[in-house]
């Protein structure tokens, strides 16, 4: 028993400063709780943008359109990539008596890798059917035939956890009293 005695002491001597090393703990929690802050402010910022954007369509004109192209078209973005597949749609429409002519189905059009997923994406385009297409005023030129998704709002409570967790982090690492 006199054994471990002494060595607990010998290990208490040998230890460093816990004043430092408990000053140094809790700035290393606050710092980490105000990295996570900081990336929740970063990724609520973005989903909040991209409900905005989605928002922006929805006050712009309304207008009937006729399409009069939809095919698949494939490229390669690089010589050794596999073939990404992109629809391309053409739709006519009248703007303040301007005959005129839009190509995006959503503000973002990717390509797919998977033709299946690309051609889906065409089947509500038939040449001949005519839909609603919405303008934006301001710029004639820039059309939509579909919305984005509202989502990022739906979502956005997520990041704003990592806000709220990441400042309470650093709030009680800073102010605890020890």
């Amino acid at each position: 028993m006199q054994h471990a005695r002494k060595l607990v002491k010998a290990s208490l001597r040998i230890m460093p400063d816990t004043l430092s090393s408990s000053m140094f703990g809790r700035l290393w929690l606050a710092s980490m709780g105000l990295f996570l802050a900081l990336a929740g402010i970063v990724f609520t910022w973005v989903l909040w943008t991209a409900w905005q954007r989605a928002e922006e369509t929805r006050g712009w004109t309304p207008l009937p359109c006729r399409i009069v192209s939809s095919r698949l078209h494939q490229e390669r973005p690089t010589p050794h990539s596999n073939p990404a597949y992109k629809p391309e749609v053409r739709y006519s429409f009248s703007y303040e008596g301007k005959a005129m002519t839009g190509t995006q189905i959503k503000r973002v059009d990717s390509a797919s890798q998977h033709e299946d997923v690309a051609r889906k994406k065409l089947d509500p385009y038939p040449v001949g059917t005519k839909l609603i297409c919405y303008v934006n005023p301001q710029k004639p030129a820039q059309t939509v035939l579909k919305h984005d998704t509202r989502a990022a709002l739906y979502s956005i409570w997520f990041p704003i956890l990592f806000i709220v967790g990441g400042l309470g982090m650093a709030w009680n690492a800073l102010l605890r009293r020890e």
